[in-house]
């Protein structure tokens, strides 16, 4: 770990255009004047690709941090031969977040998890000696685990019961690493809803999921590599969504590469996909609704329970606030596809025969969605795709690696007594 001093952004309220330093872990407009998000503005409008700095710390220029630490892989954009010239596209680039050592991506988590893990640990925090917490479905908490293990961060990670097993790792997790669950029936929300709890006690702060521009910043890298390896900005952009962080990542770094001026001017389409038979975001895309659609809670959850991808389970996503993804669909004339567990596991296995790699669950679901786009003609042969495919090499990487799995320390109920949870959460530390 090495001292960065990135004094070149400010912080900016989407709600009233109110800029500000960032100083104090800020979250959200320190007027309050509704419910927005706020980004980093970079005083330097175009990127600069430092390759001395290592891993995506060489797109420092545009992350909000003041340090580098150590461990970290970057996204790594190629021009695919295999799967494009089946799916009979010209111009099909694959940005790849995983582990596959002969491309050079050594993200060991098998994740674009890490890009967001490394960028927020790295933020300037007015938090030091406190706990940070983090709610997930599986893969966040994965990431933030090891950059929090090796570089001594403490941390608390809220994860459902059923996804324990997305808790593995290579090496030992240091113990200032705590692990607490939702009981086994809950989902991503519960796990929220724990961590939130968590956050009321002294001495424990939020992570911040999307409000924190350090997360959204470190996912954007995936389109700072893509476009500049290709050399101008996609016409589309293919990813599949749990709260939809990502996107929103994605289409800011578009809006920055607009600004710089040197990449086009085309704002990339949002092509977002979900896991049938949980589509709250494209339902209530579809709807043309900027309010999340009701739903029964009961009921999302069991439609978790039957989905391959179970990290694109986020029943409250980032959709209606301002900058949000309902903002950035409208913005680029976005689309949101649904996508069933047979055609993810077959996306899967054309994606291993025709590139060379497995695929987590939820990247087969983006590359389904490309082939559900190439079949009913929403894409033209000749169009420059960008496919982000959020986590893969994962079977390789336990295969040439002896894997452990982290276990809870406490195990919750879905709706916990708040008083049982100081309690127990500070024998903790």
């Amino acid at each position: 770990m090495s001292d960065f001093n990135n004094t070149s952004y400010i912080l900016q309220s989407l709600c009233c255009g109110e800029s500000f330093e960032d100083q104090n872990w800020e979250l959200n407009c320190p007027k309050n004047d509704g419910a927005s998000l706020i980004r980093s503005v970079y005083r330097s409008t175009q990127l600069v690709v430092d390759d001395s700095l290592p891993g995506i710390y060489k797109y420092a220029s545009w992350l909000p941090i003041h340090k580098i630490l150590n461990g970290s892989g970057a996204p790594v954009t190629y021009k695919s031969i295999g799967l494009a010239n089946y799916l009979g596209l010209t111009n099909l680039y694959i940005t790849f977040n995983g582990y596959w050592p002969e491309k050079g991506a050594m993200m060991e988590t098998g994740t674009f998890k890490e890009c967001e893990a490394y960028s927020v640990c790295a933020r300037t925090n007015s938090n030091y000696g406190n706990v940070m917490v983090v709610a997930s479905a599986g893969n966040t908490a994965r990431a933030f685990a090891k950059v929090c293990s090796e570089n001594k961060i403490p941390l608390v990670i809220c994860v459902p019961q059923d996804n324990l097993n997305a808790l593995w790792f290579a090496l030992q997790i240091d113990p200032c690493v705590k692990l607490i669950a939702a009981e086994s029936g809950g989902d991503y929300f519960d796990a929220i809803h724990l961590s939130n709890l968590v956050c009321q006690m002294a001495g424990f702060y939020p992570e911040g999921g999307a409000k924190n521009v350090a997360r959204r910043d470190g996912m954007g890298t995936t389109v700072l590599s893509a476009v500049t390896t290709i050399g101008k900005i996609p016409d589309f952009y293919f990813q599949a969504i749990g709260s939809g962080t990502g996107a929103i990542a994605a289409w800011e770094a578009n809006i920055r590469f607009l600004a710089d001026g040197r990449y086009g001017a085309t704002k990339m389409k949002l092509m977002l996909s979900q896991n049938s038979p949980f589509l709250p975001i494209k339902n209530s895309w579809d709807a043309g609704s900027r309010q999340l659609l009701p739903f029964n809670d009961d009921e999302a959850r069991k439609q978790v329970e039957t989905i391959v991808a179970k990290v694109l389970s986020n029943r409250k996503p980032p959709y209606s606030i301002t900058g949000g993804l309902y903002d950035a669909l409208i913005d680029t004339d976005g689309e949101v596809l649904g996508i069933t567990n047979q055609e993810a596991g077959n996306a899967a296995g054309l994606f291993f025969e025709t590139e060379g790699n497995d695929l987590e669950p939820a990247a087969a679901v983006a590359v389904a969605s490309l082939v559900q786009a190439v079949n009913n003609n929403k894409v033209n042969t000749n169009s420059t795709i960008m496919l982000n495919i959020t986590g893969g090499g994962i079977e390789r990487f336990k295969s040439e690696n002896t894997i452990s799995y982290l276990e809870p320390s406490l195990i919750f109920p879905l709706n916990p007594d708040t008083q049982s949870v100081f309690e127990n959460v500070k024998t903790l530390f």
